[in-house]
C-alpha cells in the first residue's frame, strides 16, 4: 500500500509543515502523517505570527525558502512593526492572522508541493534497527518504511488538559492525545520530561462593548514578512486593548483553591514569560491592572481571542471574571481557557542538526524539544527537514551560526544549554542581535537557501541588487556635500547643531535626529536619487549609515570568536581522559559532545579554565 519514503514527518503543526515542505522542495519523497487532516497548521493559541525576536525568525525562514512568511502575508488581518521607537536591532514585525485561512493556505501550499503525500492516522511507535530509524507504525497497525523520520508532536504526547478540577486526556481541545511514542523512546534510552502551556477563553465579538476599549490599528503603511511579492489584503482589522482591575483579580482568586496550578495537579513547568492570568495576579500582586488584547480571529468570524487572559481556572470563574473587564460586561463565551501538560525530550539529546544522538536519522523539532511558539517550532521543522534530506543524500548538513541567524541562536541554546521551561526566543538571547535584524535576513541567509536549491536565481538576484543599490546610496552620501545655507534651518528644526561649513550627507545622517526623509527636503539631488529605489533599499542604506561603526565593532567580535567556532572537536573524544578538566565539565562535555570549542564554551558548568585545558590539549 505504501512505498518507502525518504522522509516521514509526524505531526502537521508549524514544525511539521515546514519540515515536510523543506524536504520535499529539496527533492525527497515525503509522507506527512497527522491525526486530523482538518487541523493542518492549526493556530492552537494566538492567531498571530511574529513579535519581538519571533518576527526575525519568520523572516529568516522566508529568506531561505520556507513558507511561513508567505502564508502569513496571504492571511494577515493586521501588520505592525513593533519597537520602532528603538534601534533597528529591536524592530520586530508582527501580523494578526485569519486563523481559518492560515490553516487553509498552509494545506493548499503543501498540496501544491510535489513529493508531499498525506496520511491521517496516529503514529504509535517507531521502527528501529541497529540504532537507525527505518520507519513508523500507526494506530491501525500499518508499518511504513522511511530513510528518516522527523517527530513534531507538539503538545500531543500524553497530553492532559486541565480546566479547574476537571482533567482529561487531549493534545488540544477536542482532539485526543498521542500515546505509545514516549514510552518507546524512554525504553530506547531517551530522557523525557513534562511541560505545561495554556490558552485563554474565546468569546463572541458581538457581545463586546468596544467603545470602552482603546483601538489598536496596524501600521498605516502596511509591511510584510515575505521577501516575495505575495499580494496583501487592501484592508486591515482593528484590535483593541482593555485592562483587568481589582474586581477581576478578586474574582479570579475565588478559584485559586480549585486551580490545577496552585493545588499541584499540574506538574509540568509553564512558560515564565507568558504566564496565566492567575499566575500574574499571584506573582505581581502589587499591580492594580494587566493589559488585555482583544484580537479578532478572522475576516468572517465573530470569534475573539482574549490575549493576556490565559487560564486553567474553573469555567464559571473565568466567565465571572471576564464580565468585570471593561467592555466585557455582557460577554458570551465560546469556550473556556485551559492548561495542557505534555511530554517533551530535553534537547541536549540532539546534535546541532536536530538529529537525535541515540537513533540515527531520527529528528525532533518543535515543542517536543521544549520550545514554545509557532515561530520557534517552524524554524526547527524547517532545519530538521533540510538536514534529514541532506543526510540521507550524503550532502553537507546545515548548521547556522549564532552570528548569522536567530535560528542558529535558538538551536545552539537548546542543544548546548538545554531548557527546563518552555523556551521562547528574545532579542536578548542573541549576543550579535545588531547584525541579526529583520531588515537584513534576506542578505544574511538567501545565499544559503540558494546554495541548497530552495531559493531561485531571480530571488537571489533581487537580494544582490538590494545590497548593491544600498551600497551605492551610502557611497553617494559619503561623496556629496551640502552647504550650510541649504540645511541649517532644517537642522535647527530637528534640534541638532547647525554646520558652519559644507558637510557630507553621510555625517549629517549619522546624527540620530536626522533621517533621509528630512534631508530629501533640503537636497533635491538626493531626493531624485532616492526616488529611483524602493523603500526597503533606502531603509537598508540608512541603517548602514547610522550604525556603521557599531557594525564594524560587532564584526570584529565575531571574527575573534570565529577561531573558537571553527575549532572542531572529535565527536568520539573521551573527556574522562583529561583529568585536568573539572568533574562537572567532564560529565557535561561527555553528555553534550560539543561540535566545536565555541559550543563547548557555552555549556553550563564548563568554565573558562576548562576551555583553556581543552585548547592546550587540542594544540598538541
Amino acid at each position: 500500500m505504501f512505498k518507502k519514503y525518504n522522509v516521514i514527518v509526524v505531526g502537521a503543526g508549524h514544525a511539521g509543515c515546514e519540515a515536510a515542505a523543506a524536504a520535499a522542495n529539496l527533492g525527497s519523497s515525503v509522507l506527512l502523517i497527522t491525526m486530523n487532516m482538518g487541523t493542518i497548521a492549526q493556530m492552537s493559541c494566538n492567531p498571530a505570527m511574529g513579535g519581538v525576536a519571533k518576527g526575525q525568525i519568520v523572516r529568516e525562514i522566508d529568506a531561505m525558502g520556507g513558507y511561513s512568511g508567505i502564508i502569513t502575508d496571504k492571511t494577515s488581518l493586521q501588520f505592525r512593526m513593533l519597537n520602532k521607537s528603538k534601534g533597528p536591532a529591536m524592530w520586530s514585525p508582527r501580523a494578526q492572522s485569519d486563523r481559518a485561512r492560515f490553516a487553509e493556505e498552509w494545506r493548499l501550499a503543501l498540496e501544491r508541493t510535489p513529493n508531499v503525500d498525506f496520511w491521517q492516522d496516529t503514529v504509535t511507535s517507531l521502527l528501529v534497527k541497529n540504532n537507525t530509524i527505518c520507519g513508523v507504525k500507526t494506530s491501525i497497525g500499518i508499518e511504513i518504511e522511511a530513510d528518516s523520520v522527523v517527530l513534531t508532536n507538539g503538545t500531543f504526547l500524553n497530553g492532559v488538559i486541565h480546566i479547574g478540577e476537571k482533567r482529561f486526556g487531549g493534545g488540544r481541545t477536542g482532539e485526543k492525545a498521542a500515546t505509545g511514542l514516549t514510552e518507546q523512546l524512554v525504553e530506547l534510552g531517551f530522557e523525557s520530561g513534562r511541560m505545561k502551556t495554556g490558552t485563554p477563553p474565546r468569546v463572541d465579538g458581538r457581545s463586546l462593548n468596544y467603545s470602552l476599549m482603546e483601538e489598536q490599528w496596524g501600521d498605516e503603511e502596511r509591511g510584510r514578512f515575505s521577501y516575495t511579492d505575495v499580494e496583501l489584503a487592501n484592508d486591515q482589522r482593528c484590535c483593541w486593548i482593555t485592562y483587568t482591575n481589582s474586581k477581576v483579580h478578586e474574582t479570579l482568586k475565588e478559584g485559586f483553591e480549585r486551580s490545577p496550578m496552585f493545588t499541584g495537579r499540574i506538574k509540568g513547568l509553564g512558560p515564565r514569560y507568558c504566564p496565566s492570568i492567575e499566575d500574574k495576579i499571584n506573582r505581581f500582586a502589587e499591580r492594580e491592572r494587566h493589559q488585555i488584547f482583544v484580537e479578532p480571529e478572522g475576516w468572517n468570524t465573530v470569534e475573539i481571542y482574549v490575549n493576556g487572559f490565559s487560564t486553567s481556572l474553573p469555567e464559571e470563574i473565568q466567565y465571572k471574571a471576564l464580565t468585570q473587564i471593561p467592555g466585557f460586561e455582557t460577554v458570551k463565551m465560546f469556550r473556556p481557557g485551559y492548561a495542557i501538560e505534555y511530554d517533551f525530550f530535553p534537547p541536549t539529546q540532539l546534535s546541532l542538526t536536530l538529529e537525535t544522538k541515540l537513533i540515527s536519522n531520527l529528528y525532533f523539532a518543535g515543542q517536543i524539544n521544549g520550545t514554545t511558539g509557532y515561530e520557534e517550532a517552524a524554524s526547527q521543522g524547517f532545519m530538521a527537514g533540510i538536514n534529514a534530506h541532506q543526510k540521507i543524500n550524503d550532502k553537507h548538513e546545515l548548521i547556522l551560526k549564532r552570528s548569522e541567524s536567530y535560528i542558529g541562536v535558538l538551536i545552539d541554546d537548546l542543544v548546548t544549554k538545554g531548557t527546563e521551561e518552555p523556551y521562547r526566543m528574545f532579542t536578548s538571547r542573541a549576543e550579535h542581535r545588531l547584525l541579526l535584524r529583520q531588515d537584513n535576513a534576506d542578505i544574511r541567509l538567501s545565499p544559503i537557501g540558494h546554495d541548497l536549491g530552495l531559493i531561485n536565481d531571480q530571488r537571489l538576484e533581487k537580494v544582490n541588487n538590494k545590497v548593491k543599490n544600498s551600497d551605492d546610496i551610502v557611497a553617494y552620501t559619503k561623496a556629496r556635500s551640502i552647504d550650510p545655507s541649504n540645511v541649517n534651518t532644517l537642522l535647527d528644526s530637528l534640534e541638532t547643531s547647525p554646520i558652519s561649513q559644507g558637510a557630507k550627507l553621510f555625517n549629517l545622517l549619522s546624527r540620530p535626529q536626522v533621517a533621509f526623509t528630512d534631508l530629501r527636503k533640503a537636497d533635491s539631488a538626493l531626493d531624485e536619487l532616492l526616488s529611483k529605489y524602493d523603500k526597503e533599499t533606502v531603509e537598508q542604506a540608512e541603517i548602514k549609515i547610522k550604525y556603521e561603526s557599531y557594525f564594524e565593532k560587532e564584526m570584529d567580535i565575531v571574527d575573534r570568536m570565529k577561531k573558537m567556532e571553527d575549532r572542531e572537536i572529535n565527536a568520539a573524544f573521551d573527556y574522562h581522559t583529561l583529568q585536568s578538566l573539572s568533574k562537572e565539565a567532564r560529565e557535561k562535555l561527555m553528555k553534550i559532545k560539543p561540535r566545536t570549542l565555541g559550543q563547548a564554551s557555552r555549556i553550563s558548568g564548563v568554565s573558562p579554565s576548562d576551555i583553556s585545558v581543552l585548547m592546550v590539549h587540542m594544540s598538541r
